[in-house]
């Protein structure tokens, strides 16, 4: 089988290095993948958001299957583009995809099928935003309505950062015209869980929970970034919270795009936090999280084509999806300044020996070397039988590897180590 994987960064690498498994799989492309993908997949340089140029590309090589990872094409109709040409995909089409495209569409969804999330307003102009936000209790949430490479959520302590994130949103555009609306939401506390889930549109099968950071700094200060770093399970997403989970979210959403002729199917990520008053919905994603996928799918004990098939086909229900009872951690090793101005193009020296665990999201190759080219450089993950050992060894293999400007947290899995202990 030819199979096509839309997207350049660590969590295709992970995907692409779980499709190798599959015996059946003779070539992967990558579209447009990156100088770590390029030892295990043919990167061809067409960007992801190129979808007439994806689509045309997949129907000139007779592509079997295709994999649409990034939140951008999958927004801008990519499924549907390759659909026209026959060709079968993993990931909803555009309709389906706005539930992540769109904030305010998530929201409103989440009232009209009374799935629990935060209280919210959303805002069309700056100046009923501002004055909204001087009648409204402290800390708020800020959020750009459409996409924002995970960067769109400013969580205000004061009035003032609220006004300036209103203003760098709205009238700097920041995010472009993701930026054009806002939601400005109820701050929730409690412990923040990440369940991705694959569904064909009628059955929901929970992948393992896990825990991201988000900040960039230790003890979660910093800027927000796209994640840096990742563990799972998470110890708070117990087997009670799972099955409320199923019974109030999970499958109420899947339930609720079908009525709204909007089915989906592929990944739906849900970003939760476990309140005092029970589990609510932070935010939708439409695809594979980034970097949860690094430490969920190194768990997959199941095929994973298999189960992508599956759901395309809608007989996820009768395929098995199992994971390993062991447990992952994901360091994200990135440029220093990162997620606002940093220096590339520094060598990587990764070891031999670690390279099967290493999943690469900025980096190009030049004669036979890698060097970094994004934020993000690096995700380095370990598998182990307990949550401990995964922290360790994941450490261990970064202290191993090198690059100049090579920044990393040193606490990924401290919170939810001293909760699995505690």
């Amino acid at each position: 089988m030819k199979i096509l994987v839309v997207g350049g960064g660590g969590r295709e690498h992970a995907i692409i290095k779980k499709l190798r498994e599959n015996p059946d799989v003779t070539e992967i492309y990558a579209l447009p993948g990156n100088g770590g993908i390029a030892k295990e997949a043919i990167c061809v340089p067409i960007q992801a958001k190129e979808i007439e140029k994806i689509a045309a590309f997949a129907e000139k090589e007779r592509v079997d299957y295709a994999v649409v990872a990034p939140d951008d094409p999958l927004a801008l109709g990519c499924v549907d583009a390759l659909e026209a040409k026959g060709v079968s995909c993993f990931g909803p089409r555009a309709n389906a995809a706005i539930i992540e495209s769109s904030k305010i569409f998530a929201k409103n969804l989440m009232k009209k099928y009374g799935i629990p999330t935060a209280s919210y307003e959303v805002f069309e102009d700056v100046e009923s935003a501002l004055s909204y936000i001087e009648t409204t209790p402290l800390p708020i949430v800020v959020k750009a309505d459409g996409l924002a490479l995970g960067k769109g959520v400013i969580i205000a302590e004061t009035a003032e950062q609220a006004r300036e994130a209103v203003g760098d949103i709205m009238c700097k555009k920041k995010f472009g015209r993701g930026g054009e609306r806002v939601v400005i939401e109820e701050y929730l506390e409690g412990p923040e869980v990440s369940v991705l889930a694959f569904t064909d549109g009628k059955t929901v099968v929970p992948m393992v929970s896990s825990m991201d950071h988000k900040r960039a700094n230790d003890g979660d200060t910093g800027p927000n970034t796209g994640g840096m770093g990742t563990v799972a399970p998470n110890p708070y997403f117990t087997k009670h919270i799972s099955d409320e989970c199923m019974e109030k979210i999970f499958v109420p959403t899947v339930e609720a795009m079908n009525r709204e002729g909007r089915t989906f199917r592929g990944c739906l990520y849900f970003g939760l936090m476990l309140t005092k008053n029970g589990p609510k919905v932070i935010e939708y994603n439409c695809r594979f999280g980034d970097p949860e996928t690094q430490v969920v799918l190194p768990l997959l004990e199941s095929d994973l084509l298999t189960v992508m098939r599956a759901v395309t086909e809608g007989r996820l229900a009768e395929t098995p999806v199992k994971f390993a009872e062991k447990s992952a951690c994901c360091v994200i090793m990135a440029s220093k300044g990162y997620p606002n101005s940093y220096e590339k193009g520094f060598e990587i020296e990764i070891p031999e020996e670690l390279k099967e665990s290493v999943y690469i999201a900025g980096a190009k190759e030049r004669n036979g070397k890698l060097y970094t080219d994004g934020g993000r450089v690096l995700g380095v993950t370990a598998v182990e039988d307990t949550l401990k050992k995964a922290i360790a060894s994941a450490y261990k293999k970064v202290g191993a590897i090198h690059f100049e400007n090579a920044c990393f947290r040193s606490d990924i899995g401290a919170k939810a180590l001293k909760a699995k202990e505690g």
